[in-house]
């Protein structure tokens, strides 16, 4: 298992892709699966269209639609984070053939910041053959 760490603005979405391809091409896996985990219960990890940025935008305009502001019983007031994080889940599993990533010709992978700014970190474990 490889891990690397960010440091994340306030809320946003951060393309790792490349990041988690480059521990994907150091492995010696060539065909298996890439399992991505993000240790945090503020922040999730998704795929997603990687070519234009207002998806981004337009994500996180429905997560604040989907989190309004409820009288929450959690007192540290970041409860919109939480739920924000079991929406988009905390791992994500990519198929490796030819020990690359197999995502689609527009998909991206990123990190979903909801409570930064924060010193964040993601683990990758390759799994399969050589």
């Amino acid at each position: 298992m490889e891990q690397f760490s960010l440091q994340t603005p306030a809320e946003g979405f951060i393309d790792i892709t490349a990041q988690v391809a480059a521990i994907v091409a150091r492995s010696s896996i060539h065909q298996g699966l890439c399992q991505i985990f993000v240790p945090h219960t503020t922040a999730g990890v998704t795929i997603n269209e990687n070519a234009d940025p207002d998806v981004l935008a337009d994500m996180m305009a429905a997560f604040k639609q989907m989190t309004p502001d409820l009288p929450y019983r959690h007192r540290e007031g970041n409860s919109p984070a939480h739920v924000k994080s079991s929406l988009t889940g905390c791992s994500l599993t990519v198929p490796v053939i030819a020990a690359r990533l197999r995502l689609g010709t527009w998909q991206g992978i990123y990190f979903c910041e909801f409570d930064g700014p924060r010193r964040r970190n993601v683990w990758i474990q390759v799994i399969g053959g050589a």
